[in-house]
Order: C-alpha cells, then structure tokens, then sequence
C-alpha cells in the first residue's frame, strides 16, 4: 500500500515538472531575449546610431540601440555593425 502511493506521489510530481517545462519553453519561445521591445528602431533612432557610427563611436551607438530595444549587447553589435547609408537616389 505505502509503495503504491509513493509512485502515485513521485508520478504526479514527475508530471507537475514536465507540464511546468512545457509551459516554461512556451513562454520562452513567444519573447525571445533579443526582441524589440516598443516596436523596435525608429528612422530617427537609426540615423542617430548611423551617425554615431560614422563618427567612429560605435560603443555610444550600440549603447543608443541597447537603451531604445532592450536588445542585449551582443545582438545590438551585430545590428549597429550591419547598418548601412542607404544608396543616394
């Protein structure tokens, strides 16, 4: 009898722990860690960080990105390093 409602115990907390894993990797997965956070980059954000950048400042333009985003220093680096002057039409 003790057996029997020890299994049922550690089953049920077997289950509690994959269902919270589950709804855990959810969540996870609806808000990435380097997703915008306000909607992203506005024109003027992007010319101020491309200004910047062209000034040789690129540690103040990955910190301007960072502050408007909320992205992490890595994935700001990388957005900073791949912004470009659009062509002159």
């Amino acid at each position: 009898m003790m057996n029997l409602i020890v299994t049922i115990l550690l089953t049920a907390i077997l289950v509690a722990a994959v269902i919270g894993l589950i709804l855990l990797a959810v969540r996870l997965t609806q808000r990435p860690r380097n997703t915008l956070i306000g909607g992203g980059l506005g024109p003027e954000t992007i010319e101020q960080a491309l200004e910047l950048k062209a000034d040789g400042q690129f540690d103040q333009a990955v910190f301007l990105v960072r502050g408007e985003t909320g992205m992490s220093h890595r994935a700001a680096s990388r957005l900073v390093r791949k912004l470009r002057t659009p062509p002159a039409s």
